[in-house]
């Protein structure tokens, strides 16, 4: 599969123009996708030039090598950079409802499943995140069916 991977907010915290600390576990997640589970990653960034230099450099120094970085394949020139890449999946905290916590989109990804419902853990230790939107919108749809709204 190729999986698409925005910077800022993803990999690393907000900080740009500068680079943020790592978020947790996603370097981890990454390499671990890319290594055991044999996907290829995209950098998908808005960076471009010496901040996008610094950001591919930056997960180099962690371990983590891309496939391409905004491109869909490394030879692709400059002048045929397409504005979208063509990805099986993009992982980026603008998603509806943010980004959901590293090890939650590993199980998604390694199952094959689009469910977040099926991975959130409800009794575990960790403060609660507040719930993806379409998961709010489709418990309101459900409520609103069993009371015959």
């Amino acid at each position: 599969m190729i999986i698409a991977v925005d910077f800022d907010g993803t990999i690393v915290q907000h900080e740009y123009p500068n680079i943020g600390k790592p978020v947790p576990f996603a370097f981890e997640v990454l390499k671990k996708l890319q290594q055991e589970e044999h996907h290829l990653l995209i950098l998908w960034s808005v960076r471009e030039g010496d901040l996008l230099k610094e950001a591919v450099d930056f997960c180099a120094k962690n371990g983590l090598e891309f496939y391409a970085v905004n491109s869909n394949y490394p030879e692709e020139t400059e002048g045929e950079q397409p504005r979208k890449i063509n990805a099986d999946l993009y992982i980026d905290d603008k998603n509806i409802g943010g980004l959901p916590d590293w090890g939650v989109i590993y199980r998604m990804i390694k199952s094959g499943s689009n469910d977040l419902m099926n991975f959130e853990d409800v009794d575990d230790e960790r403060p609660q995140r507040r719930k993806n939107f379409l998961i709010r919108l489709g418990e309101i749809w459900e409520n609103n069916k069993r009371y015959g709204y």
